[in-house]
């Protein structure tokens, strides 16, 4: 048995559930989200709360499945709610990002600017040296962060590179001149 599949998921105000044959939809003042559901997972509402259940609990693919399916549900009602953000981050001597359009233009150390197209959805806003990439789907705002992210990774010497708010970066210790005894 799943126990992230058993807990009922509450669907708080504002936010509107249709449950239809194989797929799901969720809407909210941020946006509209849907999610295609196997055969075998089955979702049921009451009141405020949504039940997800599969056909045969004994099954090892059903099983997995029926938790992860829970949290997409869950996180497509988070979403359709209050959003997600994710907060890059630019180290190294002049690094630069700006927006022209729908294009994230950075300046990240090689000899031309690199020019990443946002897709739809996802909203950029740049403050300072930190992207903060936005949107209703968490899927889709995880998946832009971790492509620009892989533009220039943060190397282990200095650190310069793009890396998430908070991220911890292994360092490595440079060479070190060695003493000479005479």
């Amino acid at each position: 048995m799943s126990r992230i599949g058993k807990k009922p998921i509450s669907i708080p105000q504002g936010i509107e559930v249709k449950i239809e044959k194989g797929k799901i939809l969720v809407k909210g003042p941020k946006g509209q989200l849907e999610q295609a559901l196997p055969l075998f997972i089955s979702v049921i509402q009451t009141d405020s709360q949504l039940s997800v259940s599969v056909k045969n609990p004994e099954d090892k693919k059903q099983k997995a499945l029926w938790g992860t399916f829970a949290r997409l549900i869950s996180n497509m009602i988070r979403g359709a709610r209050e959003g997600f953000t994710k907060k890059l981050e630019l180290i190294g001597v002049g690094f630069r990002a700006s927006l022209g359009g729908s294009k994230l233009i950075l300046n990240i150390g090689f000899s031309h600017p690199v020019e990443f197209l946002i897709p739809s959805g996802i909203e950029a806003k740049i403050e300072k040296n930190i992207i903060h990439i936005s949107g209703v789907d968490k899927q889709k705002v995880g998946e832009v962060a971790a492509c620009i992210r892989r533009l220039r990774k943060p190397e282990p010497y200095k650190g310069k590179g793009i890396r998430y708010v908070g991220e911890v970066i292994r360092r490595k210790v440079g060479k070190k001149v060695a003493t000479t005894v005479t």
